[in-house]
Formats: structure tokens, sequence, C-alpha cells
């Protein structure tokens, strides 16, 4: 315990010597912005706090991967909000808003239309027949081995570039909001996820993520609250100034440039929708429950709370472009239109300095820090899932590990994961990762969803046909989107792109499917046929829960 409030003081002392802040108005470096250092280093020392609880709580791998199924509904419900509400939609999702109008709330709708889909066919089956991961229900009824190791491999393929984005994110966000060198801030949020995971488990990253959900919900309501005002409460104002202000007019209501070319604005929204379905650090929350009421519920309080936040986002994107857009202080140069000052994420940051000065700057800068820890904490725990328990429990034992030994583990791949984190955040510094996000969706749509739905509902799937969708779709995925224009082109310099869209779910998901299906059909194995009679007491555990509580069977 003495290491952990150690390693807690250290990264306060880092963090506050170096934040200079780089001052989003003018664009040079002031005064440090105490109100964002006090709000951040409260986060941090609150959470540390937690993780020294929280490891008291920590003693066996039921408690490291799933908190010992003693969440509520109603907690679990603001934490998997939490981990879902990234840096990227703060940022990202209403600075598409300030440009493109319509276009960025096409994006909010795609991204919450998966939660009824979880809600209605996978949360309530996911928690009676899962423990730990998704491939406890991939492997339910399959080769334990097999199946294992593939879904091991895509839910690390999908943390891995999860991890990339948020990596990036922190360090640009405290780079240009702190002063804090790049490396440095990298550094310090791959020691916090570290400290989190290896010693507080499940129970610190869900209250982490309660905590960060909390109060980023708080800043955007109150910003809100601030913006409405500034047009008098009255949604229409804001929607004619909006148009009035922005250079395409009245063509903002409407579809701009995401709706130019159909096939690519379908296939994004594919990704995004069924994507969440095969996000491992946002299913293996389902774990974290008593029972199926409490993880229907889960979702709920989540896609309740995720819906609000989305619809905020948007009115600060669309407030944004008559509040920052007309002034010129906001853009480099002091050319309105131009470039905005720290780049074009940054419009709901200018917006809260606009609104509510360097106390409300402050607070939305270290909410939008303290998003990023808490969902950096959720990936790690995925991560060091997937190699504790699917491959050294199940896959090297033979699902009979010693319980110490798989949660030292467990702690070491945290370890592990947190290397690799800082180091390909530190490799990735300045390139353009933006591809990132829709990739991760995209093999997760690709590849975990197909076979997690087929797993649950389809009798006919066989081992090799699972493995088979699965490596299919995840490949797929990786090709296309490498051939893409957002990597061909953009990252790689080459002239034209060899597949003409970013997004690659509206061809590799359905290719994972055929291939599962037909694979599946072609087998006449004697384990095809012990697999698809061991169908039926599957289903009746998915939809009773009974045996739910005791050790996933093979």
């Amino acid at each position: 315990m003495k290491r952990l409030l150690q390693a807690g003081a250290a990264l306060g002392l880092c963090s506050g010597s170096a934040m200079a802040v780089a001052d989003a108005v003018t664009g040079h470096a002031q005064q440090p912005n105490y109100t964002a250092i006090t709000i951040f280093l409260a986060f941090v020392l609150s959470t540390i706090a937690i993780t020294y609880w929280a490891a008291g709580k920590t003693r066996s791998a039921a408690d490291f991967y799933s908190a010992g199924g003693g969440i509520s509904g109603m907690q679990n419900g603001f934490a998997i909000a939490g981990d879902y509400m990234s840096a990227a939609v703060l940022l990202g999702v209403s600075s598409m808003v300030f440009a493109s109008g319509f276009d960025g709330m096409i994006y909010s709708v795609s991204a919450i239309l998966g939660w009824p889909l979880i809600m209605f066919l996978i949360a309530e089956r996911l928690r009676n027949l899962g423990r730990f991961t998704l491939a406890d229900i991939i492997a339910y009824r399959l080769d334990p081995v097999g199946t294992r190791l593939f879904s091991a491999f895509s839910s690390f393929v999908v943390v891995c570039f999860y991890l990339i984005v948020q990596m990036v994110g922190a360090g640009q966000l405290i780079n240009l909001l702190f002063g804090l060198d790049y490396e440095i801030a990298v550094v310090c949020v791959g020691v916090l996820m570290v400290v989190y995971v290896t010693f507080g488990g499940m129970v610190a990253t869900t209250w982490v993520q309660i905590i960060k959900a909390v109060l980023l919900l708080s800043g955007g309501i109150l910003l809100t609250i601030l913006a409405l005002q500034h047009f008098g409460f009255s949604v229409t104002k804001m929607l004619d100034t909006a148009v009035a202000s922005h250079q395409s007019g009245v063509k903002i209501l409407g579809p701009l440039k995401i709706a130019s070319d159909p096939l690519s604005m379908i296939s994004l929204s594919l990704g995004l929708v069924f994507g969440i379905a095969g996000l491992p650090h946002i299913m293996m929350r389902f774990f974290t429950v008593p029972d199926a009421k409490a993880a229907r519920k889960s979702v709920l309080v989540a896609y309740g709370l995720i819906g609000l936040f989305f619809i905020l986002v948007c009115v600060l994107g669309t407030a944004a472009i008559s509040i920052v857009g007309q002034q010129p202080q906001f853009f480099e140069q002091g050319v309105i239109g131009g470039p905005l000052l720290g780049g074009v994420n940054m419009a709901i940051m200018h917006l809260a300095q606009a609104l509510g000065g360097d106390l409300m700057f402050g607070f939305l800068a270290a909410v939008a820090f303290a998003t990023i820890l808490a969902v950096v904490a959720g990936l790690a725990l995925a991560g060091a899932s997937a190699i504790s328990h699917d491959l050294y429990a199940n896959v090297l034992c033979k699902g009979t590990p010693c319980p110490k030994t798989e949660m030292r583990v467990s702690r070491w791949a945290t370890v592990g994961l947190g290397v690799v984190a800082v180091l390909l955040g530190i490799a990735f510094k300045g390139q353009n990762v933006a591809f990132l996000v829709a990739l991760a969706f995209g093999i997760a749509a690709s590849s975990n969803f197909p076979i997690l739905l087929l797993a649950m509902y389809w009798k006919g799937l066989t081992s090799r046909g699972a493995i088979s969708g699965g490596l299919i779709g995840l490949i797929s995925a990786l090709v296309l989107v490498l051939l893409s224009p957002g990597v061909w082109v953009k990252v790689l310099g080459q002239p034209q792109a060899l597949f003409p869209y970013d997004y690659p779910a509206l061809f590799s998901m359905p290719l994972a499917f055929v291939t599962a299906w037909a694979v599946s059909c072609l087998d006449r194995s004697n384990r095809s046929v012990v697999e698809r009679a061991a169908f039926e007491p599957q289903c009746i555990r998915a939809q009773t829960g009974w045996g739910a509580d005791k050790a996933v069977q093979h």
C-alpha cells in the first residue's frame, strides 16, 4: 500500500510542477490555470484513495475481473456511461457539429443506436452465460482453446487501437492545456492506468468511471445552461443564429459531406451501431452485476445517460457556431473562419472560455483528462483479462489455474499493457489517428460481434465456423482500412486509394457472418455434432440464468 501512495504522490508532484498552461485564447504560454490544475489533482488524489480502498477488496480473480459481481445496476449503468463517453466524443463530436452542423448529429445518432440492440438481445444472455470475458460466451459450447485464442487476439487488437487514440489524445490535450511535455503526459497516463487496474482491479476501475461520468455530465449540463442562456433559452434563436453565422448558411441544417457518399455513411453507421456489442471493455461490465435483471437496468441507465450526453454535445456544438465562430480571438491570426487555436477539436473548449471564463475552461479541461483516464483504465482491464483469464488460465492451464498465480499474471499483464500503451502513444505522436476510432469499431463489428451473436442465438455454429468467420472479419477489416483513403493516401502518401471507403463494416461484417455460416454448415466433424447438441442447455441457461453463478463449463 505504501508503494501505491508513493506512486500517487509522485504523479501529483509531476503534474503540479510541470503544468504551465498554454492559454487556449491567445495561443501563448501564460500563467498556470490553477483551476484546471486543482480539479485535475483532486480527481487523481480521490481516485488514488479509491484504489487504495479497492485494493483491500480485491483478493480473488472474481474480484479483479468483475468486482465479485457486487456492482448494482444503477452503479454499473453510470460506469458503462463513463466507459463509453470518451474525450473523442466530448471534443470530436462537438467540433463536427461546429464545422458541419447536421453531419455531426448523424454521427451522434449512430453512436447511440446500438444500445437498444444490447438491451434486448445481448445484455441478459451475456450475464447468464459468461463470467469475465467475451470468450466465456463463445467458448461455452465450442472449442475452449481455439475460440479463446481467437477471441483474446481480436479483443487485444481492438484494445490496442483504442489505447492509441486515448494515449495520443491525452498527450495532445495536456500538452495544449497544461503545457506538460507530450511524452511526460503519456507516461503519467500510463502510470495512473497501471495503478488503478493493478491494485484496485474492477472495483477501482468502476468507481473511477462513475466519478468521471458524474463530472462529465455535470460539466456538460452546466455549459449547456450557460449556452442556452446566451440565446434567451430559445433553441429556435440558437439555430437561426447558427445559420446566419456559418459559411454554409441554411445547408448546415441538412447533411453536407457525410451523406455525399451514401455507402460510406452506411458503413460508418453500421460500424458504430454494431461495434459497441463487440467492444470488450464495454461488454465485460455486464459481468460485474449480480443477475440478468441488474444487467438490463445497467443498459437502461447507461442508455439514458449516454443519450443525454450526446444531446448536450450537439447543442454545445451548435451554440459554438455563433458564439465561438464570430469571435476572432479563437482563431489563428485572428481570422474568422480560419483554423481554430489549438486545432479543429477545440471548439467546445473555446466555448467554455467564452461563456465561463477561466473557471469553466479549467473545469472542462480537467474533466476531459479525467475522461481519458477512466476509458484507459477500462481498456487496460479488458486487455489484461484477455491475457490472464483467456490465454493463461483457460488455454495454458486448461481451466484449472492456481488462483494466486492467475492474479499475479493479471497484474503483470496490466504493467506490460501499460508499457505498450505508452510506447504506442509516443510512437504515434503527431500522426493523424482519427481513422483508428473507426477502425476499432469496425474490427469489433466485424470480428467479435458476429461470432458473439451467432454463439448465443444460432444452434448451427461450430468452432471451425466461429474461428473462420471471426478471422475473416478481423483480417478483412484491417486490410480494407489499410487500403482506404484515410490510410493509403493520407498516412502512407500514395496517390490513390485501392479501397474507396474509409469505413469497412459494410463489407467486412457481412463477410464474417457469411463465412461463419458457410463453414459451420459444411462442418460434419464429430465435434460439430456435440457442439450443436450442447446448444439446448446453453439456451436454457441463457434465458433463465440457471447455473450462472457457477464456473463456465466447456
